[in-house]
């Protein structure tokens, strides 16, 4: 699915959150160290889209809180072994910059030695849950790298974060997603790990109808909106998020790392017909929840 030619939209920012929306959580920023931003920036580049926001943490923490966000998700991931001690210590500190503003995740690499130790560390250290990426990190759900970890996860109390759909794809990466993705190795976990809290963003495109149905099964699983809502890939199947379980739904934006306006998504939720209650449960209650966030303005 992502390929170069993907489009830059020049879509006006706006200078403020919607008027109408009273709190809003971002449940899904990415922040890494300057030189793994590069580096990722340059890989978009050359394999999705140019991405539009060039900023450093700090700076992408500011932009957000001063345009109405009152509270964001950090998350990152390691893209190897070895980096993950590295990369949660560096989000506590941001988090410790922006304190009761910023939800930090950890990360670890599946597989890795002393991965579940790592993941200990990191919450003991003040993080709040694990970020996950399949696509990235290559791992199979399904191999007995990732069960340590929901173990330390659940036996803490603190969610995950998995992208396990199969889309977006790139045959840049070195797995084929379509291969070791998918909403039944998830449904697996789920009833291996009963009261591990799991969101799944961008909707679980391209399974949307599929992860539809497991949050209508399952208490312990939730989706987010994360680029999905802003009408910027082609889904075959249409959302109506009016037919879905809106408690278990998150706003997320995908911020810094979009090809077009910050606030694209959130216009798009308010154009979607849903009633105040369903959108005030998507931008902020369903994060507040799931995250357990105690101090949200």
């Amino acid at each position: 699915m992502l390929n170069p030619n993907f489009p830059s939209l020049h879509d006006e920012d706006g200078s403020l959150i919607p008027v109408e929306y009273d709190l809003v959580i971002d449940a899904h920023v990415h922040v890494f160290p300057d030189n793994l931003f590069k580096a990722i920036r340059r890989w978009f580049d050359q394999h999705a889209w140019h991405i539009r926001y060039n900023l450093s943490t700090s700076e992408i923490f500011d932009f957000l809180f001063s345009h109405g966000v009152s509270h964001v998700i950090a998350l990152q991931y390691a893209h190897t072994a070895g980096l993950a001690r590295e990369l949660n210590r560096y989000l506590i500190k941001k988090c410790q910059q922006y304190p009761g503003r910023v939800t930090g995740m950890a990360t670890v690499f599946p597989g890795e030695e002393d991965a579940p130790m790592i993941v200990q560390e990191a919450f003991d250290s003040g993080l709040e849950g694990i970020k996950l990426h399949a696509h990235v990190q290559c791992f199979d759900i399904d191999s007995g790298d990732v069960d340590p970890i929901f173990d330390v996860c659940q036996s803490n109390d603190k969610p995950v974060v998995i992208h396990i759909g199969k889309e977006p794809k790139s045959p840049s990466y070195r797995c084929d997603p379509y291969e070791i993705c998918g909403a039944d190795k998830l449904e697996r976990v789920l009833i291996d790990f009963p009261k591990l809290k799991i969101c799944v963003p961008h909707l679980g495109i391209s399974e949307t109808v599929e992860y539809k149905q497991l949050i209508e099964k399952y208490d312990t699983l939730w989706l987010d909106t994360t680029m999905v809502v802003a009408d910027y890939f082609h889904n075959e199947n249409h959302i109506e998020l009016n037919s879905y379980r809106v408690d278990r739904i998150m706003y997320g934006s995908d911020f810094p790392n979009i090809p077009y306006a910050w606030d694209r998504e959130l216009k798009r939720l308010r154009d979607c017909g849903l009633s105040g209650d369903a959108l005030g449960k998507i931008l902020s209650k369903n994060a507040i929840d799931f995250f357990n966030i105690t101090n949200a303005a």
